[in-house]
């Protein structure tokens, strides 16, 4: 089994980490995030997809919408759901667009600025569990374990001495959540942590706060 663990710190002053696993032998992938606020981190894209977001939430939840738009629109035209590469394609290149449009021969509204979030994207396609890591610039590329923010480079340390490319579902979580206990001020528990997997059974689902405690109770 590969199981891609990616862990998201958001810029520093924001208490919040977020941990992507893929497991490829069963098609799932894994978002978790711990946060002491209640604004959403970790959002559904299509119902094989899902995001988890550092930087502004309002610049983030732009380019989800985008996101879902394209998802939709790809299904009606297609009537198969969109490879994840694509809709992390098709947010970079929304990134990209700063500066561009509100001429006389465009449609497009041109952006005061550019966006300040960084996106990561998982999710379930024809080619197996996927993992694209976005940057605000709007440059993306496929990650197995990644760390960005503030206070990431010791999760991600804490990572690359733990991961292999035979960890089970359950090692890859508990290599993750052990990193992220280990980087949190305070006690982790069921209230400060969601948790959301994506299968290709059941697509996107957050986990309830008795499964998080199961999952808790293996450290």
């Amino acid at each position: 089994m590969l199981a891609m663990i990616t862990v998201l710190n958001p810029p520093k002053g924001i208490e919040l980490q977020t941990t992507t696993l893929h497991g490829a032998d069963v098609d799932r992938c894994v978002l978790w995030r711990c946060s002491g606020d209640s604004i959403e981190k970790i959002m559904e894209v299509d119902r094989h997809v899902g995001a988890a977001m550092s930087g502004i939430t309002a610049d983030a939840q732009t380019l989800i919408d985008h996101a879902r738009v394209e998802a939709t629109n790809h299904w009606f035209s297609y009537n198969e759901p969109v490879r994840v590469q694509a809709l992390t394609q098709s947010i970079c290149d929304l990134a990209l667009s700063f500066g561009e449009g509100s001429d006389e021969n465009s449609h497009k509204q041109k952006m005061s600025r550019p966006f300040g979030v960084a996106l990561l994207l998982a999710g379930v396609d024809e080619a197996g569990p996927q993992l694209f890591f976005s940057e605000p610039s709007g440059t993306y590329w496929p990650v197995k374990a990644h760390a960005i923010g503030s206070g990431s480079e010791g999760a991600l340390n804490n990572l690359k001495d733990g991961y292999t490319d035979e960890l089970t579902l359950q090692e890859a979580e508990t290599l993750a959540i052990g990193a992220l206990k280990q980087h949190m001020e305070e006690k982790l528990t069921s209230i400060n942590v969601e948790l959301a997997i994506v299968t290709h059974e059941k697509g996107f689902h957050v986990c309830t706060a008795e499964e998080l405690e199961v999952v808790i109770g293996r450290l």
